[in-house]
């Protein structure tokens, strides 16, 4: 990271970040070698040692079959944007929280596994604990992202 000044090491304070944000952006290789960015909802589950992160999505689409080719992924998400600017001088920049990263994709397809993950990805989005409909967990995709690298950065 070129700007170390603005870099967030802690990993608290990382994990903060990340459950701070509502969109999760993956990075996948297209078959024209072009990157295919998508937006994604998310849950998150991280300890010490590890950070996983859970999509659902219908059970066809490019993004999944583009994942099935090439599990290796990129992330990025990002919180806090606001607009900063002098006039008088002319100046101006943005302040924000974002964290990126890498990792391996994998479905899972083991049914208490899959409630659980889309537990921790619905709960996520709401002040207490959602009870989805367990019916459409045969017409959903669901999947984690086994992070294996991330950085953050802080400015303003």
């Amino acid at each position: 990271m070129r700007r170390k000044d603005r870099e967030v090491t802690d990993r608290s304070e990382i994990i903060a970040i990340m459950k701070g944000c509502d969109v999760c952006r993956l990075g996948l290789v297209d078959e024209d070698g072009y990157a295919y960015v998508v937006p994604l909802n998310f849950g998150l589950e991280a300890d010490d040692d590890h950070v996983t992160l859970y999509f659902h999505s219908a059970r066809e689409g490019h993004k999944l079959d583009l994942i099935r080719r090439d599990p290796n992924v990129s992330f990025e998400m990002d919180r806090g944007h606001q607009l900063v600017f002098t006039e008088a001088s002319g100046n101006c920049t943005m302040n924000f929280e974002s964290v990126m990263g890498r990792g391996r994709i994998s479905f899972i397809d083991d049914p208490e596994e899959k409630f659980r993950a889309l537990t921790i990805l619905t709960d996520g989005y709401h002040e207490a604990h959602f009870e989805f409909n367990p019916k459409a967990m045969p017409v959903t995709a669901v999947y984690k992202l086994d992070v294996e690298t991330m950085t953050a950065k802080r400015k303003g």
